[in-house]
C-alpha cells in the first residue's frame, strides 16, 4: 500500500506527462486549432487516467516504474542505457517533427483523411492491450533489469503466452499509428529508427534474461516467437 502523499506525487507525475505530451505536439505546430492532435491528446488522456487509478489500487510499484519520466535506471544494463537515451531523444522527436510537418511549415501534403482516422481508432485496442499486459507483467520495467527485490519470476500468462515481448510488439505499432494519425511523412522516418532500436533492443534484453532470469530458457522454447507469432 502506498500512502496520501505518494499518491498526489504520482498523480502529478501522471498529469505532468499529459501536460508535456500536449506541449511538444501543440507548441511545434503554432496553434491550438489543430484537431487531429487533440484526439490523441484526448485519447493519451483518458489511457493515462483509466491506467493510474487501476494501477494505484492493483499495482502501485509498477506505476511507480512506469511513470520515471527518463528511462535510466542505476542498475540499468550499460547497453540499455545508450539504446534508452538514444529512444528518449528521438521520441521527443516523434512528438515534435509532426507539428513542424504538417502545420507550421508544410513541409509535406497532409496523410489521407481516411488514413489518419484509422491511425486515431487504432490507438484504442493498443491501449487495451497495453493494459492486459500491464496486468499479466508486475515487472515491466522500462530498463533492462531483473528485479531481485521483488523476486522477479517469467510471465508466461495472458500476451506472454503469444510472444515473449508483447509490449513491443504494441509500442511499435504505436510509433507508427502516431505520426500517421497527425499526417506526417516525414516523421514516420524517426518511426523506423525507434522501431529498429526496440528490435535490437529485444535481442539484447533476450540474452540478459536467457543469462540471469531462471526458467527464462524454458521459456522460450514453449513461446518461440519474440514480437509477431509465426513470423519472429
Amino acid at each position: 500500500m502506498i500512502n496520501k502523499s505518494q499518491t498526489i506525487k504520482l498523480w502529478a507525475s501522471s498529469v505532468f506527462r499529459i501536460v508535456f505530451f500536449s506541449a511538444v505536439l501543440l507548441w511545434p505546430a503554432g496553434t491550438l486549432f489543430w484537431w487531429d492532435a487533440w484526439v490523441l491528446i484526448v485519447l493519451w488522456t483518458a489511457y493515462g487516467f483509466f491506467m493510474t487509478v487501476y494501477l494505484l489500487q492493483y499495482d502501485p510499484d509498477l506505476l511507480k516504474e512506469r511513470l520515471k519520466f527518463v528511462p535510466i535506471h542505476k542498475d540499468q544494463k550499460a547497453w540499455d542505457k545508450v539504446l534508452m537515451l538514444l529512444f528518449f531523444v528521438a521520441g521527443i522527436g516523434l512528438y515534435l517533427l509532426p507539428g513542424f510537418d504538417v502545420v507550421r511549415f508544410g513541409w509535406s501534403e497532409p496523410l489521407a483523411l481516411w488514413m489518419r482516422v484509422t491511425a486515431m481508432l487504432i490507438h484504442i485496442p493498443c491501449f487495451i492491450s497495453l493494459g492486459w499486459v500491464m496486468r499479466e507483467n508486475t515487472y515491466l520495467s522500462q530498463v533492462v533489469k531483473i528485479d531481485k527485490a521483488r523476486n522477479h519470476q517469467v510471465i508466461s500468462t495472458g500476451p506472454y503466452a503469444l510472444v515473449r515481448h508483447p509490449m513491443y510488439t504494441i509500442v511499435i505499432i504505436m510509433l507508427f499509428a502516431m505520426p500517421i494519425a497527425l499526417g506526417s511523412r516525414y516523421a514516420l522516418i524517426l518511426s523506423v529508427f525507434l522501431s529498429v532500436l526496440l528490435i535490437v533492443r529485444t535481442y539484447l534484453e533476450e540474452r540478459t534474461l536467457m543469462e540471469e532470469l531462471t526458467g527464462y530458457a524454458e521459456y522460450t522454447e514453449k513461446v518461440r516467437y519474440r514480437l509477431i507469432p509465426g513470423v519472429w
